[in-house]
C-alpha cells in the first residue's frame, strides 16, 4: 500500500492549497480576487496557503500596482506543475486500486 501514496504531496493536503493549484493548472495566472472568489476562503486563509506554495517554490508572487490599485498575481511554477499532475496521479492511481 506504500507504493500507492508515497506520491502524494502533503503540500496539497489541504482543500485550499489543492484549489489554488487547480486553478493555476489551467489558467497562466490568477489574481487574488479571483482566487479569494473562487474558493470562498478569506483574506487571511489565502495568504497562508499561497505563502505556503510560495515556500515550496510551487508557485510565484507578482506583486503590481494597477493605477492607483495594489493587484497580487499568482503563477504556477514548472516544479509546481510537475508536482501537482504527480499529486493528481497518485491519486486517480489510488482510487483505481479501491
Amino acid at each position: 500500500m506504500k507504493n500507492i501514496i508515497q506520491n502524494i504531496n502533503k503540500a496539497f493536503d489541504h482543500r485550499i492549497r489543492l484549489g489554488i493549484m487547480s486553478v493555476l493548472m489551467v489558467n497562466e495566472s490568477a489574481d487574488f480576487n479571483l482566487l479569494k472568489e473562487l474558493l470562498g476562503v478569506t483574506d487571511g486563509n489565502l495568504a497562508s496557503h499561497t505563502k505556503a506554495l510560495e515556500a515550496e517554490n510551487y508557485i510565484t508572487i507578482e506583486k503590481q500596482f494597477i493605477g492607483k490599485k495594489p493587484n497580487t498575481r499568482y503563477i504556477a511554477t514548472a516544479s509546481g506543475k510537475k508536482a501537482f499532475q504527480e499529486h493528481i496521479d497518485a491519486l486517480e492511481k489510488l482510487i483505481q486500486k479501491s
